[in-house]
């Protein structure tokens, strides 16, 4: 893609630099008089680049929300700024919105869009004095509510076409399987271990889970139908019903108790089942062909995917580039 294409939308691309003069995390838009920076750390006085909004799209680390979350400048759903509180044992300090609604920054009107990653993830769109409809989406599971846009920018988390690891559906029957008493399973504490209990509800599991202090903290504090939880304090036994814990805790917990990782990754030394807080390459590609953005942005994650997923997209006649182009 001519990188041109871009700012004849009316959009420049702003890499925000630290005081060693490196880039910052991730992105910044500017358009107009305005910017807004996207999932980055926070800049400072001698920047020369000010924002209007940190614009955070959920409470993952490599999203930085625990930088932006001291600014009055930071914006995020409410349910993500209670899941960075709980994280990091600060005060977040900006605006918070449910998610859909319309919220008013510097009199640009920013709509809010739901993701499906995470609880409390969300998407933004607004448009720029000359039209141009903007779409940000963070990382993504589930597009359906995601708007049509003429610049789009989002994520490529599994957008290398190349690489089989990145085609893959939710085995949720293979989950709910191995339901049952004396299990355990390993997940993240933010983001997969809510959806964890989610679907262990949804698939009858009535009962007792047993769940790490930081993976119970934000259960309870972020769902609101998550049935009965016992925080596990001290990897000692005796645990009822069914267990989650991060990946590397299922070592801590009692030889007898069969024990899975819910992950894409093959690199676990217990048996995977293939549960996924992200579309695959297949979902991503699909993604953009339906909001038919004239131009796309590819910012998240470090590393190679994003220009692969950029260089995919524009040979399926989709203009893109990556973060590392810009």
């Amino acid at each position: 893609m001519d990188h041109s294409t871009i700012h004849d939308l009316g959009i420049d691309v702003v890499r925000l630099t630290t005081t060693r003069k490196t880039h910052r995390p991730h992105v910044a838009l500017s358009f107009d008089d305005h910017v807004f920076a996207v999932d980055t750390t926070r800049t400072f006085g001698n920047d020369p680049t000010q924002p209007d909004a940190y614009l955070i799209t959920h409470a993952h680390s490599d999203h930085h929300g625990k930088s932006a979350m001291l600014s009055n400048k930071a914006i995020c759903s409410k349910e993500t700024a209670r899941a960075l509180e709980i994280r990091f044992d600060k005060e977040y300090m900006g605006r918070t919105f449910q998610i859909g609604e319309t919220i008013d920054i510097n009199g640009i009107e920013v709509t809010t869009h739901p993701t499906h990653h995470t609880i409390g993830s969300c998407a933004f769109s607004w448009q720029n004095g000359s039209g141009t409809r903007i779409l940000v989406t963070g990382d993504v599971k589930d597009a359906t509510d995601l708007p049509g846009c003429d610049f789009l920018v989002t994520e490529a988390n599994y957008g290398d076409p190349a690489d089989m690891s990145c085609y893959f559906e939710d085995d949720i029957a293979g989950l709910e399987q191995v339901i049952g008493d004396n299990v355990a399973l390993g997940a993240y504490a933010f983001g997969k271990a809510q959806r964890a209990v989610s679907l262990l509800r949804r698939a009858g599991w009535k009962d007792e889970i047993s769940m790490d202090s930081m993976g119970y903290r934000l259960t309870k504090g972020l769902m609101g139908d998550c049935g009965s939880l016992t925080e596990i304090t001290q990897y000692n036994g005796g645990y009822e019903g069914m267990v989650i814990v991060p990946p590397w805790d299922l070592g801590k917990l009692p030889g007898s108790m069969k024990k899975y990782v819910l992950t894409g990754r093959s690199d676990y030394y217990y048996p995977a089942i293939h549960i996924s807080d992200h579309m695959d390459v297949t979902g991503l590609v699909n993604m953009v062909m339906e909001l038919q953005p004239e131009a796309t942005l590819i910012y998240h994650p470090d590393g190679h995917r994003p220009l692969r997923m950029a260089n995919h997209l524009n040979k399926v006649g989709c203009p893109a580039a990556a973060l590392s182009e810009i």
